[in-house]
């Protein structure tokens, strides 16, 4: 492959080629094939598409989130993500700081999986070992019983002494592991937050049922199933966030393991992509194509399966999510 070629797959796949993204239909239709985008582009530059590049149909002049106040086509493009949120067709979470991550419904319980806490129906707990601040467990405490809250009622609530920037730091604490979740936004009163549990519990019962190895091996195959094709470098870059880079390599390994991925060459470097869409540019440079049946598509996408170990090439049983588990280490987050 080239990297014009890769490029111009991307630009299409991320809607960044004068088809932009402007109705609900087609916005749902955008995140279930990415399965997660930014906002806003990131900066330093991160290797993922932009929901506001796909409702602009172009990469040019995307304001990031600073910015975005400023932009017409940005609040517009807002909008429609809040709708996503509002029906339950995609999730936020929290990847990069000071900017929107948005994830399909289809791809949600394996974040959940990797961030999420996996007693939900439990208060948080209080003390020495506790890990949230007194002020977490009290801002968790008044949105389980007031929820959905603006963040303006929030604060009003735990009592006006308490500075933003405290609250802001309470709510990212309890975000991070997906205890809470915004769930709308209105110009004169701001976020609204909510349980996450109360907000979508079939979701969160799905996540807590798939342990960290197996999400993240699903995670890692539709990241590369969303950019096509991508240096390992890069996929641990994109998830260091979230989890230590060594458990982004196990998962790589495990999934080259079960044939689930392939080296491919673009423009003198050696990318990792998935077998599916290997198999699939194959197909498309012959002259007169073969019918062969595909490897198998990105692991989120299937139904009822059981995770495909390491050293395995029985491809998993059709359904869902199956996922290949890395190093043994299911449930020890890392």
């Amino acid at each position: 492959m080239h990297e014009q070629q890769l490029q111009d797959l991307r630009r299409e796949k991320w809607r960044l080629n004068g088809q932009p993204v402007r109705t609900v239909e087609d916005a749902r239709a955008y995140i279930d094939s990415v399965g997660f985008c930014l906002l806003y582009p990131q900066r330093p530059p991160v290797l993922a598409p932009t929901f506001v590049g796909a409702y602009k149909g172009s990469d040019e002049k995307l304001p990031t989130a600073q910015l975005a106040f400023a932009d017409p086509e940005a609040h517009a493009a807002k909008e429609l993500m809040l709708h996503l949120l509002r029906e339950r067709s995609a999730y936020e979470t929290r990847v990069f700081p000071e900017n929107n991550f948005i994830v399909s419904a289809a791809v949600f319980p394996y974040f959940y999986g990797l961030m999420g806490d996996r007693n939900p129906r439990q208060m948080p707990k209080a003390g020495a070992r506790s890990e949230y601040s007194p002020l977490a467990l009290h801002t968790f405490q008044v949105i389980q019983n007031n929820g959905p809250i603006s963040k303006q009622r929030l604060r009003q609530q735990l009592g006006g002494a308490i500075s933003e920037s405290a609250l802001d730091r309470a709510l990212e604490e309890l975000w991070a592991r997906l205890r809470i979740t915004r769930v709308d936004y209105k110009r004169d009163e701001g976020v609204f937050w909510d349980e996450m549990f109360r907000w979508s519990p079939e979701a969160v019962r799905r996540g807590t049922q798939v342990s960290v190895a197996e999400s993240l091996t699903a995670l890692v195959s539709k990241y590369l199933d969303c950019v096509l094709a991508a240096q390992q470098e890069e996929v641990e870059q994109f998830f260091a966030s979230l989890i230590g880079r060594a458990r982004v390599r196990e998962a790589i390994n495990a999934l080259q393991a079960a044939r689930e991925l392939h080296f491919v060459h673009v423009g003198g470097r050696v990318m990792l992509q998935i077998s599916s869409l290997q198999t699939q540019f194959a197909r498309e440079s012959r002259p007169k194509p073969k019918l062969e049946a595909p490897r198998g598509q990105p692991l989120v996408k299937r139904h009822g399966s059981k995770p495909a170990r390491p050293g395995s090439s029985r491809p998993a049983n059709a359904g869902a999510p199956t996922t290949a588990k890395s190093s043994g280490q299911d449930d020890a987050k890392g």
